[in-house]
C-alpha cells in the first residue's frame, strides 16, 4: 500500500512542478500564453489559461498534502516505537576500572 501511495505522491509532485513552471510570473516565466491576440488560432485566452493553471495548481497541491498525510499515517503504523518511548536500560553491574598504563618516554 505504501509503495502505491508513494508512486502516486511522486507523480503528483512532478505534475505540480510542471504546472507551476508553466504559469506566468512577474518576469514572464515559461508561460504558455503564446500571442496576445487571443484570436481563433489560440486554444484559450490568457486569462482562461491562468485560471486553469491556478485551479490545477490548487488541486494538485491538495492532493500532494493528502498523500503526504497518508504516507505519514502509513509510516506510523509499522508497530515499532520510537527510541524515546523505550525505557532506559539500567546497568546494575559495577563499572570496571582499570589502572592507567604508564606512559613510557
Amino acid at each position: 500500500m505504501t509503495a502505491i501511495v508513494l508512486t502516486i505522491h511522486l507523480m503528483i509532485a512532478l505534475a505540480l512542478v510542471i504546472v507551476v513552471l508553466l504559469q506566468r510570473s512577474e518576469g514572464g516565466g515559461l508561460g504558455i500564453g503564446g500571442g496576445g491576440g487571443g484570436g481563433m488560432g489560440s486554444f484559450m485566452s490568457a486569462r482562461g489559461t491562468a485560471n486553469l493553471l491556478t485551479r490545477t495548481t490548487a488541486i494538485l497541491a491538495a492532493c500532494f498534502m493528502s498523500t503526504s498525510i497518508l504516507l505519514a499515517i502509513l509510516a506510523g503504523n509499522t508497530g515499532t516505537k520510537s527510541i524515546v518511548d523505550r525505557p532506559a536500560a539500567v546497568d546494575t553491574a559495577p563499572a570496571k576500572t582499570e589502572p592507567a598504563a604508564p606512559v613510557s618516554q
